[in-house]
């Protein structure tokens, strides 16, 4: 995955002494506010995030935290909105970005995956729609995508060559065309090839909560699909325990533990 998109900004800290370098000055806000359009981005995607609270609204906020159950445990997620270090707890099994490198705290040699890829992964597939308002992405319309005879407009996300491991990947958003919210993601995968790639996965985001006062994913669902003509559903993940905080964690907290190790690309 890419860092899609720097959001996001904290509140009260108990004095000076204790805010992180990482860690943008606290903006206090008294009322929601619409975010006005601006060259930054485009109006329909704006249009998206105001009906799912606002990007100003999101920007309230420092750390995220999010729960997924893995058959009789549970990932615990926390990250770090605006360094995007982030930190996952599993059963036995730690990993995490320290802000520098990634590292996997795994004794029992249990952990099968990608730490590099999985780190921030399922991250980034929750906090939508705003990680698409990080710096170095281009947005353009695409055509609508047909599902159930209803036409959702889309909005493509490409990166900039310097934008983060995969800045080959493909992004389309497309939203409800009366709520504007977001309904369906596209996304290619280049991560492991490096090449540039025309096979579009689709995730539906059609179950949202509120969350502090924005709209975050209950659910998302993968489906089966052929080029742009969606078919059945295929796997569900839902989330749980899902927090949002105007206050950061200590850098400790997202540090490489002493008996875990750092991970590189082969």
């Amino acid at each position: 995955m890419k860092p899609i998109l720097v959001l996001l900004i904290s509140i009260s800290f108990l004095s000076c002494k204790n805010v992180s370098k990482d860690v943008k000055p606290p903006i206090v806000e008294t009322e929601q506010k619409k975010v006005p359009p601006t060259l930054e981005y485009p109006e329909d995607f704006i249009e998206v995030m105001n009906a799912h609270g606002s990007l100003e609204k999101w920007k309230t906020f420092n750390t995220l935290n999010f729960g997924i159950k893995k058959g009789e445990t549970t990932e615990e997620h926390t990250v770090d909105l605006y360094s995007r270090k982030d930190k996952i707890d599993m059963a036995g099994v730690e990993m995490g970005f320290d802000g520098k490198e990634v590292w996997l705290m795994d004794e029992a040699s249990s952990y099968k995956g990608d730490p590099l890829f999985y780190h921030n992964l399922m991250f980034y597939f929750y906090a939508m729609p705003f990680v698409f308002a990080d710096k170095g992405i281009n947005y353009t319309t695409t055509e609508d995508l047909v599902f159930e005879e209803i036409h959702y407009p889309g909005i493509k996300m490409s990166f900039e060559s310097n934008i983060g491991v995969s800045p080959k990947d493909e992004y389309f958003l497309h939203y409800n065309p009366d709520t504007h919210q977001m309904e369906w993601l596209g996304y290619t995968v280049t991560y492991r090839s490096g090449e540039k790639s025309d096979n579009v996965k689709w995730i539906r985001y059609n179950d949202w909560m509120p969350v502090s006062g924005v709209k975050l994913p209950k659910s998302i669902t993968w489906h089966a699909y052929e080029g742009r003509t969606i078919k059945k559903p295929t796997s569900t993940v839902v989330f749980e325990n899902v927090t949002l905080s105007q206050a950061p964690k200590p850098n400790s907290f997202y540090a490489r533990p002493e008996n875990a190790k750092v991970v590189t690309k082969p």
